[in-house]
């Protein structure tokens, strides 16, 4: 069953360097919370899954959390590269980072197989693409009709983590509004970390909602504000400015360093860090 314990205890508890870890969600809900907490706390040597590495892996492998990325697409969504990420591909900086590249529908299915306990997922995808020789998938033989499909690996992380807008005191979760593959990184995880805008009494069923039973997670955590860049639907929008503000913050080394060292090294938790990222705005660096 969930534990509902603050942030620093379960990342503290539940993450190892080593540890394969995927931080998921699509266009909203993005953990990046958690990501913070993962770079103040020091981890090493991770292995990042995410189908839509961000600002928050850029983050992450520029303060050298990261030997490897298995991702689908990888940028700064709406403004253009991701530098730091760029920056341990090309020259090592500042260690190196080994890449698995998969379509985003490989990476789904992957997911949908870890989460039902399955070995693998099964796409039409990768035929005929140079993806299919430099990444790992394997080709397999329709019992029924022969037709060669594409077998994905199964994603297990050993550690998925999710933001949501509520978890009731018993620990069940709901988060609604865009989905991506959130149920299914917590469902395939070993461990799982589940971070909410705020506890309730009682989940109000919603429309549409994705309702995560309290068996389901390891522990969660209010974080409020948790997802910023991104949004969270129902509590605030998405920071526009703050992505276009990374895109240049990012591209320098020291530039970034002081930036983590002020805004996530310095800071304590989520609360703190939203109070330095307001008092700052007008000169993020």
């Amino acid at each position: 069953m969930a534990e509902i314990v603050p942030l620093s205890e379960a990342v503290r508890d539940l993450v190892r360097d080593g540890d394969v870890i995927a931080l998921e969600g699509f266009t909203h809900l993005i953990p990046h919370g958690v990501g913070h907490e993962l770079i103040r706390q020091q981890r090493r040597d991770l292995t990042l899954v995410r189908m839509t590495p961000d600002v928050i892996y850029d983050q992450l492998i520029g303060m050298g959390c990261a030997r490897k990325l298995v991702f689908s697409w990888g940028g700064n969504p709406g403004v253009g590269s991701l530098h730091r990420l760029r920056d341990a591909v090309e020259h090592d900086w500042p260690v190196p980072l080994w890449l698995e590249e998969h379509s985003h529908a490989g990476m789904a299915a992957g997911y949908a197989a870890g989460a039902s306990n399955f070995p693998f997922g099964v796409v039409r995808g990768y035929e005929g693409t140079d993806l299919a020789m430099r990444t790992n998938v394997a080709w397999i033989s329709c019992p029924f009709t022969g037709e060669r499909l594409a077998a994905v690996p199964a994603i297990r992380p050993d550690v998925g983590v999710i933001h949501a807008q509520q978890a009731d005191r018993a620990g069940n979760v709901q988060l609604w509004g865009i989905s991506g593959v959130q149920k299914e990184v917590v469902l395939g995880a070993k461990r799982s970390i589940v971070t909410v805008e705020e506890v309730v009494a009682q989940l109000e069923p919603r429309p549409g909602a994705v309702i995560l039973p309290a068996w389901t997670i390891t522990a969660v955590c209010v974080a409020a504000g948790g997802a910023h860049p991104s949004y969270a639907h129902g509590y605030y929008d998405r920071d526009n400015a703050f992505y276009v503000r990374w895109d240049e913050i990012s591209r320098d080394r020291d530039r970034f360093r002081k930036w983590m060292q002020r805004h996530v090294l310095e800071t304590s938790d989520v609360n703190e860090y939203q109070r330095v990222l307001r008092d700052r705005e007008a000169s993020p660096v």
